[in-house]
């Protein structure tokens, strides 16, 4: 197992080279035993592959260094591959990844590529197009290599990004590029307002659906989710699947420039459960309030509110993406209940 971990002597990514973000990842991974003893059933070890900015000398050159690594650890030997843009900085939320992992039983594999060093704010203002342009030389190179394998011999393959990693994540492929063999799918979640797919979705709502979580097309392709639940859809979910999981609270999503000059529409009755009833919106002044929020106010509220996604709430989204059905309620509590008790002892 040691053979296959990123880093590793045998790996074809030296270890210095990962940075923090990078080395958190690849040592944070749940092992086979823990998820073993969770599922009752014999687990594999979950594959982690990660390409740091000092790996190689341009997106392009990482991405491929991140495809080859794929390929000498056997990830796509496995179920499941995940594509993740991290944020700015280069991280990975483990509240993101680590329960799928426990969901899967282990039998996946998981791959970023750092695009920046910055936060995710000074990164979109300072080199917007840098993460856009790793992203989607990560999603070309896996992308080219996944469609010439057997479809009966290749993993699923989902995309996921969180807050800028989901806007990164959303421009690094062409629905029309791929339509004749597209990837399963993605989970972007908190995700900017400027992310293209969510801001069409959101605007061209279903009518009678709220902004803050609303349903598009009778949810056919596309779906939100927040911590309380998903609006109903009239469609059945097709194979090709994309779920946002936001927070009405959250001001990384809901900020947009015309919040200055003209009421948004998530401030309009109903509202979401965690936007405080009594907020009003004054030109000029809401928009400050919000902006600062954006800015500052990241990790300031609790876990589940905010910008800030509870491992619970990915452990629905997951679920519900992939259609997971191998667990008993008793079995999802449990889960939900020892990752809510990670996320308490991080934060104290």
């Amino acid at each position: 197992q040691a053979a296959m971990q990123t880093g590793n002597t045998a790996s074809l990514i030296p270890w210095q080279t990962l940075g923090n973000q990078g080395r958190s990842y690849i040592l944070t991974a749940p092992n086979s035993t823990q998820i073993s003893q969770w599922s009752g059933k014999a687990a594999q070890q979950p594959l982690r592959v990660y390409v740091g900015l000092n790996s190689a000398e341009t997106p392009e050159l990482r991405a491929k260094l991140a495809l080859d690594e794929l390929k000498r650890i056997g990830a796509f030997n496995r179920k499941l591959l995940i594509l993740i843009t991290p944020t700015g900085t280069g991280w990975v939320d483990e509240a993101s990844l680590d329960p799928l992992e426990y969901l899967q039983n282990g039998d996946m594999a998981s791959v970023a590529v750092q695009y920046s060093y910055l936060s995710s704010p000074l990164s979109l203002l300072i080199e917007p197009e840098y993460g856009r342009k790793t992203a989607r030389a990560l999603f070309n190179e896996v992308y080219d290599y996944w469609t010439s394998l057997p479809k009966t011999q290749r993993p699923q393959l989902y995309l996921f990004g969180l807050s800028l990693g989901a806007l990164n994540s959303d421009l690094s492929f062409d629905l029309f590029d791929v339509i004749n063999d597209p990837p399963q799918g993605a989970l972007w979640s908190g995700p900017p307002f400027a992310t293209p797919t969510w801001r069409i979705a959101t605007q061209e709502r279903d009518k009678g659906s709220t902004a803050w979580l609303p349903t598009f097309k009778q949810g056919k392709v596309l779906r939100f989710m927040n911590q309380y639940s998903m609006p109903p859809n009239a469609s059945q979910w097709q194979n090709f699947r994309i779920l946002f999981l936001q927070y009405g609270s959250d001001p990384i999503t809901f900020f947009s420039p015309d919040l200055f000059l003209q009421k948004p529409a998530w401030l309009n009755l109903p509202r979401a459960p965690d936007v405080n009833p009594e907020l009003q919106w004054y030109p000029i002044v809401t928009g400050l309030q919000v902006a600062a929020d954006m800015l500052v106010g990241t990790g300031t509220v609790p876990v589940g509110y905010g910008h800030d996604i509870a491992a619970e709430h990915y452990i629905n989204a997951w679920i519900e993406l992939l259609n997971i059905s191998d667990y008993t309620p008793a079995q999802i509590q449990q889960l939900k209940m020892y990752f809510m008790k990670k996320q308490i002892n991080k934060q104290d």
